[in-house]
């Protein structure tokens, strides 16, 4: 199972980001996306709408107390995995990872420095200044893959040379 948290959301800065965060969790193989910070309930809305149409077991969730989430899942055998431009290139863990129980944490305003000491790996992907959700996304591709279909879909693309095409 792969869950991610969004650390220190902030609803009029990074909404778009955060919603982009939580379709990339569903698209590619997550089931579920924590938020921290500002309790957004627009935006968490809005990415569970998604899930709802599109399909998938995939739900967005306000987290308070993201120290209390992450001491639990460490509890249940979850690695946790923070997404830094500082860490490990994470291709040197993928095996290790491959087919564990996952949180992998996305910084939004400058992270805490305790969290990469709490992280089990801190991993980037290069290490250069990009977006958090350029590395969500290559990290989740390599681990679980892009999902195209999903169950409970209400809606599906039919891939085009040209145009768009979306079923009900």
């Amino acid at each position: 199972m792969i869950e991610v948290l969004r650390l220190s959301h902030r609803s009029e800065r990074d909404k778009r980001i955060t919603t982009h965060c939580g379709l990339t969790s569903r698209a590619f193989g997550a089931e579920k996306i924590y938020i921290s910070g500002e309790n957004d309930k627009k935006t968490i809305k809005s990415i569970n709408d998604v899930a709802e149409r599109w399909g998938g077991p995939f739900q967005a969730k306000y987290v308070k107390d993201w120290k209390k989430l992450i001491s639990e899942k460490k509890e249940q055998g979850f690695k946790i995995i923070h997404m830094t431009m500082y860490g490990e290139e994470f291709k040197s863990k993928k095996r290790t990872l491959k087919n564990k129980d996952l949180l992998v944490v996305v910084g939004s305003e400058k992270v805490p420095p305790e969290m990469y000491e709490i992280s089990d790996y801190n991993l980037g992907v290069g290490n250069q200044p990009h977006s958090e959700v350029a590395a969500l996304g290559i990290f989740l591709y390599e681990i679980s893959g892009v999902k195209s279909k999903f169950k409970g879909s209400k809606l599906k693309i039919v891939p085009q040379k040209k145009g768009k095409k979306v079923i009900e």
